[in-house]
């Protein structure tokens, strides 16, 4: 019982996660307009390390890691915040964002090899079928999206999402095999410190504080929600669903990010939402509770009360 518990709350830390990355692209869309992609990495690295600092100081969290853990915090570090991210800003030059969201949907499927390849997860019936399903429903939401019909013209830019999509499932299976021993709060706060050190030659080179003063009550409302919630809070929940849950199983939630960004656009952006666009968020909700083990108990407990 407690067990199922503490799997219930680790795959609501990794919704959040994925909801906050999913408004993400409406929030840097909103943002893009004034500053550059690699001024704003920097300017949300910067605030995300400040206030994961404030939290940390507040909970009164040891800062102090032990050496034999660098290497495996600045590899964390450098593929899962520095390499991931500079990925996907350049490719959002080439692209728009709601290519990059179906394409980020694609990671699972690399996580899921990986975990099998080298945590020696299995490869279940329901977990297939209840993949299937999902990259189902995300073609679906993220196609009727746009209002056209499915096209794939690849460029750099779609390449480069394929690669950041790759990155991120090397970076989860690495985040649960090297069990570092120390809470996520804090793994998080040094690869968000470090992904702010390797990011701000960016803003340097490209003198990205000039255009700060550029920015309006509402685009700084965009950037701290990036810092804060994107950068910060996101990282740290992902890290705690990974301690319970197993990295094919929480990657899964990420086929959730579409919606989480069809919602956020409907909201921010006024724009309108179909039916089969429903359709398909339903179709990927049914896959993640299929791929997760949860799609059973749930029918059992629903007869049951009948």
């Amino acid at each position: 019982m407690i067990y199922t518990r503490s799997k219930l709350t680790a795959s609501l830390y990794a919704l959040m996660s994925i909801s906050f990355w999913g408004v993400s692209f409406v929030s840097t869309k909103a943002v893009l307009g004034k500053l550059d992609p690699y001024s704003l990495l920097v300017i949300r690295f910067g605030i995300g390390a400040i206030f994961l600092l404030l939290l940390l100081l507040m909970q009164r969290n040891r800062l102090i890691v032990s050496i034999t853990y660098f290497p495996h915090l600045m590899v964390l570090g450098i593929l899962g915040v520095f390499i991931h991210q500079v990925l996907q800003a350049t490719a959002l030059l080439t692209i728009d964002a709601s290519s990059a969201g179906w394409l980020i949907s694609f990671s699972p499927i690399f996580t899921v090899i990986l975990s099998i390849l080298f945590l020696h997860e299995k490869m279940s019936i329901p977990k297939a079928v209840g993949m299937v399903l999902a990259i189902t429903g995300v073609v679906i939401v993220t196609t009727t999206r746009s209002g056209q019909s499915f096209q794939f013209a690849m460029n750099i830019g779609f390449l480069l999402m394929i690669l950041s999509t790759l990155n991120w499932a090397v970076y989860s299976v690495l985040l649960k095999s090297l069990k570092i021993p120390y809470p996520p709060l804090v793994v998080t706060f040094y690869m968000c410190v470090l992904g702010l050190i390797l990011t701000t030659p960016f803003i340097i080179r490209n003198s990205g504080w000039e255009s700060l003063s550029l920015l309006n009550h509402s685009e700084w409302a965009h950037l701290l929600f990036l810092g804060v919630f994107v950068s910060g809070i996101a990282y740290w929940y992902w890290g705690k669903a990974l301690e319970v849950l197993e990295a094919s199983k929480v990657s899964m939630f990420l086929y959730l990010e579409p919606i989480a960004t069809l919602v956020a656009a409907v909201l921010l952006l006024q724009e309108k939402v179909s039916l089969i666009s429903v359709a398909g968020g339903i179709i990927i909700i049914i896959g993640v509770i299929i791929v997760n083990g949860q799609l059973v108990p749930m029918l059992f407990n629903f007869f049951k009360k009948k």
